[in-house]
C-alpha cells in the first residue's frame, strides 16, 4: 500500500500569503484564496480554457483557485491569474491577446479583488 502523505506543502501557502498585504488578507476574496491555497494538491481545481471561454467576457478580469489547462480555445482577451498554467494553456491566451499576472503582479493591480471573477 502506497503511504499518502496528510500534510500539505507548507511553503505554497506561505508563498501565496507572503504576497498579499496584511490590511487585504480579511478580505473575503483573497481569504478564498487562501482557504484553496490550504488544500492538498490533489484536490485543488482544474480550469479548462473552454469553460474560461463559456463563463467569461472580453476583458474580464479573473483569478482561478488551480490550475488552468489548455482544452479548448479561447475566443477574447482576459486579464488572468492562477496558481498555475499549463504550457499550451499559457500559449492559447496569449495567442487569444490576453494577460497573464503573477499572484504578487495581480494583489499590485487589484488588492481589494473588486470587479475580478473568482472561478475554480
Amino acid at each position: 500500500m502506497v503511504s499518502r502523505r496528510k500534510t500539505i506543502r507548507p511553503g505554497f501557502k506561505n508563498m501565496i500569503i507572503s504576497q498579499i498585504p496584511v490590511k487585504y488578507r480579511k478580505t473575503r476574496f483573497w481569504r478564498r484564496i487562501i482557504e484553496e491555497a490550504e488544500k492538498p494538491r490533489r484536490r485543488r481545481r482544474v480550469v479548462n480554457l473552454y469553460e474560461l471561454n463559456r463563463l467569461t467576457n472580453s476583458g474580464d478580469i479573473v483569478y482561478v483557485v488551480g490550475k488552468v489547462l489548455g482544452v479548448g480555445e479561447l475566443s477574447h482577451p482576459i486579464t488572468i491569474s492562477a496558481f498555475s498554467f499549463s504550457k499550451t494553456a499559457y500559449a492559447k491566451i496569449k495567442k487569444a491577446g490576453g494577460t497573464i499576472l503573477a499572484t504578487s503582479e495581480f494583489v499590485q493591480k487589484y488588492p481589494t479583488g473588486s470587479n475580478v471573477k473568482l472561478i475554480g
